[in-house]
């Protein structure tokens, strides 16, 4: 028996506004986000710098891991879509907004999860097909493994399909310095 959604769109909306803590929406599921381990905070940190450094100069700009994202049909009315803060995003051109409060973007053009032992099954499956199928501004999805240094890329082509990079090795890590 497959359980029932409970939330709609609007539901998680004001929930979410006015929590304390972060949770993400799926098809009327509300789910609350793990704290971050210390590698994690690390890695997340040293992606938005090297990103943000070359991003200067350029029309494009990172946000951190407080940046809600809608994936899904712009509509509210339904209760499919995906709802999720990415532990980087790159937003070019001018932030798109879901509406007035200005707290969920709608234009990503880069999301790059860190992946955890908690996490990593749905940003590799119900996320990144909602990011594929529901984002139509993202270029690429990014994969950063936590417990060996390895990068996986996922780049959108013509006629949505999306070619696959993996980046293997100590060049790649994006650790801290200990």
């Amino acid at each position: 028996m497959v359980a029932q959604p409970l939330y709609s769109i609007e539901e998680y909306l004001a929930f979410e506004r006015g929590a304390d803590e972060r949770h993400e929406y799926l098809d009327g599921f509300i789910y609350a986000m793990a704290g971050e381990s210390p590698t994690h905070a690390d890695i997340s940190a040293n992606l938005v710098i090297l990103i943000g450094e070359q991003l200067r100069d350029s029309p494009c700009r990172v946000r951190t891991k407080d940046t809600k994202i809608r994936s899904g049909p712009r509509q509210r009315q339904t209760m499919k879509g995906l709802f999720s803060y990415p532990d980087v995003v790159v937003i070019c051109g001018e932030p798109e907004y879901l509406d007035d409060h200005q707290d969920v973007v709608i234009n990503p053009a880069v999301i790059i999860e860190v992946l955890s032992e908690s996490t990593e099954a749905r940003d590799r499956g119900a996320k990144f097909h909602r990011y594929q199928t529901l984002s139509p501004t993202l270029t690429d999805y990014v994969l950063v493994s936590q417990v060996a240094p390895i990068i996986e890329h996922f780049q959108r082509q013509a006629a949505d399909s999306w070619s696959y990079h993996i980046y293997q090795g100590s060049k790649t890590a994006l650790r801290s310095n200990r």
